[in-house]
């Protein structure tokens, strides 16, 4: 712990540690490893909490102080999980990187959270302007990523006006000024199915559970385009000119966030 501690004040962050209480009733998959950012009277600070029932090792792999971000991994046997934290805006953050991308590097671990799309716009680029928030490319806002879309398929009649921007695990939603979405797949959203149910899933459940909870129709990964402002408290406002494709950031891939959805 004496390690961990030393690398995030070297990030600039102050570090807790915690152990994960198990439930009375025992969940279907325990959980080992949470990470999360939890404020006191002192401000920020991240909260690592482990389940002491299971051995996992945590190692700190890079550090960069002037970007304030670090690279985590955290390795059980052969499994291993990596999670960029760091620093961006006005908050810190933790995002979990796909295992299909083993970084070391904090450079690597910025790179591995873009969407395809971006990477391949970004390769014409210098590597110093590939991880600003906004460069030729694209425009960053937390994990959101805005991709120029000057040929969008946009029907006008259809454009919606501070539309709310989220994905399924919550969190305060992003608000474009001009929102215009096709495609994706219609799901069935309650409080029970964050992540949606389709249509036949839908049907197939009992007329009291369908009675009982609150249902919300969305679009599950749906095609989206915005333009003008997006709006978020945590973030600088930003103003795009012309319609941009919205892409979200890959943490989806990652085991730790394999649950997640982005819901429209």
């Amino acid at each position: 712990m004496d390690v961990l501690q030393r690398a995030f004040e070297k990030m600039g962050a102050r570090v807790k540690f915690a152990s994960i209480t198990p439930p009375r009733l025992r969940p279907r998959v325990p959980v080992e490893l949470a990470l999360d950012v939890r404020e006191d009277n002192r401000g920020e600070y991240f909260l690592v909490s482990r389940n002491p029932l299971i051995a996992i090792e945590l190692v700190v792999l890079d550090v960069q102080p002037k970007d304030r971000h670090l690279v985590l991994m955290s390795r059980k046997g052969t499994e291993k999980h990596r999670y960029l934290l760091g620093h961006d805006e006005r908050h810190w953050f933790v995002a979990a990187i796909p295992e299909a991308t083993p970084v070391s590097r904090v450079r690597d671990a910025m790179h591995a959270l873009k969407p395809a799309a971006v990477q391949v716009g970004e390769q014409v680029l210098r590597l110093k302007e590939r991880n600003r928030r906004s460069n030729a490319a694209r425009i960053r806002q937390g994990e959101w990523f805005f991709v120029p879309a000057m040929d969008a398929p946009v029907e006008t009649l259809m454009v919606l006006r501070n539309e709310p921007l989220v994905r399924s695990n919550g969190g305060k939603p992003h608000i474009c000024q001009e929102l215009y979405r096709f495609g994706g797949e219609t799901v069935y959203v309650s409080s029970t199915a964050p992540n949606g149910l389709t249509e036949a899933e839908y049907a197939a459940l009992s007329d009291h559970r369908r009675r009982s909870e609150h249902w919300r129709v969305m679009r599950r990964n749906p095609k989206v385009f915005v333009r003008g402002s997006v709006r978020h408290s945590d973030h600088k406002t930003v103003v795009l000119d012309g319609w941009h494709e919205v892409l979200s950031n890959t943490e989806h891939l990652s085991f730790a966030m394999r649950d997640i959805a982005f819901l429209d």
